[in-house]
């Protein structure tokens, strides 16, 4: 099972947002941008990296951190970033050559400020905050993607009322071109290298998992589309879960299986019997 890939194309995992509506200016050091009903904002990056706000009629003036690269330097830009019409002050750099730190603030009302915005902290995400920063505004996701190493991540994040919360983000499977003793699963010259793709509700548990090419995205809505393969020794144990000893079932040559999450070499696998309906359970994919 080799994986035909060559490189982290950025394109395919990190796209800049388009400024939202009611800026004046985006892309600078400077912005002026309507942020709520008759609340006007301007910023201006200073030396090093801050942001200073002053916000109109109320007077209030904040210096923010903002998201300043090797130089201290930051671009601003208003985007609707929560999804409520107005936009919020968003600050990118350049970082690390290939990354991009991104800060985001929106209005509160209530305080007549710019607060920060930022998700909910979850173990599973890889990016550790909007990095990278895409606004999908269609399906009302957000997505933060980074590089570590040789490796390109993606996290997509959703709202729960005002809070934002992890709502996909993958893990990949070192040493799946091992599976194809067992599971094989046909490729082509662009499939990436394997991944769990997971689901999360508003409180951070998993909901669905999916083994899917890690270097596509899953669209925003409906459920993940996990990758199909065959079963190649003619008996293969399936067993309740990972490093079960012993197991009455098996799975058949060429039975077709969807694969759904892995732990340390150990597949789930879906199969669906005509007559029993949807199967699952666990196959030791590296024996």
């Amino acid at each position: 099972m080799m994986n035909h890939w060559d490189g982290w194309p950025l394109a395919l995992l990190l796209a800049l947002a388009a400024p939202g509506a009611h800026a004046q200016a985006a892309g600078q050091d400077t912005l002026r941008a309507e942020v709520a009903a008759g609340v006007s904002l301007q910023a201006e990056v200073q030396e090093g990296g801050d942001i200073t706000i002053a916000l109109a009629p109320s007077g209030t003036r904040q210096r923010l951190p903002g998201a300043p690269d090797v130089d201290g330097q930051s671009r601003l830009s208003a985007e609707d970033v929560d999804f409520d019409g107005w936009p919020e002050l968003v600050a990118r750099a350049s970082v690390g050559m290939v990354n991009e730190a991104v800060a985001v603030y929106r209005y509160d009302p209530r305080q007549k400020a710019m607060q920060a915005l930022a998700p909910t902290p979850h173990d599973d995400a890889q990016c550790g905050g909007l990095m990278g920063l895409t606004v999908d505004a269609p399906n009302r996701t957000l997505s933060s993607s980074c590089r570590s190493g040789a490796v390109w991540y993606v996290d997509l994040y959703r709202y729960d009322g005002p809070r934002l919360h992890l709502y996909r983000a993958l893990r990949f499977i070192h040493g799946s071109d091992a599976f194809e003793q067992v599971l094989f699963v046909r490729q082509t010259a662009d499939t990436g290298p394997f991944a769990v793709w997971s689901t999360y509700d508003a409180q951070g548990a998993v909901v669905e998992t999916a083994i899917a090419d890690g270097l596509v995205t899953p669209a925003s809505t409906g459920r993940l589309s996990p990758f199909s393969g065959t079963v190649v020794p003619a008996r293969l144990p399936l067993h309740a879960r990972p490093g079960e000893g012993r197991t009455s079932r098996y799975l058949l040559r060429d039975d077709r299986v969807e694969l759904l999450d892995e732990r340390d070499g150990w597949v789930k696998v879906r199969y669906h019997n005509p007559t029993r309906g949807d199967v699952l359970g666990w196959v030791n994919a590296m024996p």
